[in-house]
C-alpha cells in the first residue's frame, strides 16, 4: 500500500529534516551510516536546520562552497527571496555571526550557540 511506517509519527510540515532526512535515512537502512558513509555530515556534508547555525559551526571551507554556489545571478535571485538566505549570504550578517565564535572552541550545545546570537539579534529562521 506505499506507506512507511518511519514517517508515521512524523510532522509533515515543510521542513526537510522532517520528511525528507526520515525518507532519506530509511532507505539506507535506518541508524547511524556505515562507513561506507564516513564523512557525511562532516567532512562530505554538513547538516544546519537555520542559517545562522551553519554560520556559526560550518568550517571555512564550507563557507567559501556556500557563497561560490550562492554567487551567480540565476541563484542568487531565488535566494533572495528567502529573508535568512538574503540577509545571512548577501547583506553580510553570516559573517557577523561567524565572528562571535572560535570554531575550535564553540559553545559544547546548540541552545548555547543559539542564544549567543539571539543576544546580538542575529538570530532567523
Amino acid at each position: 500500500d506505499g506507506t512507511m511506517p518511519e514517517l508515521a509519527s512524523q510532522s509533515l510540515d515543510p521542513w526537510l529534516d522532517q520528511a525528507a532526512l526520515p525518507v532519506a535515512i530509511a532507505s539506507l537502512g535506518g541508524g547511524r551510516p556505515t562507513a561506507t558513509l564516513a564523512g557525511l555530515d562532516g567532512d562530505v556534508s554538513c547538516h544546519w536546520r537555520a542559517m545562522p547555525l551553519y554560520f556559526a559551526r560550518a568550517s571555512d571551507e564550507d563557507i567559501s562552497r556556500l557563497q561560490e554556489i550562492a554567487a551567480p545571478n540565476r541563484i542568487k535571485k531565488v535566494l533572495k527571496t528567502h529573508e535568512p538566505f538574503r540577509r545571512m549570504i548577501y547583506q553580510g550578517r553570516g559573517a557577523k555571526v561567524r565572528a562571535l565564535f572560535d570554531r575550535a572552541n564553540l559553545p559544547p550545545t546548540e541552545k548555547a550557540i543559539r542564544n549567543r546570537i539571539k543576544r546580538q539579534k542575529l538570530w532567523m529562521r
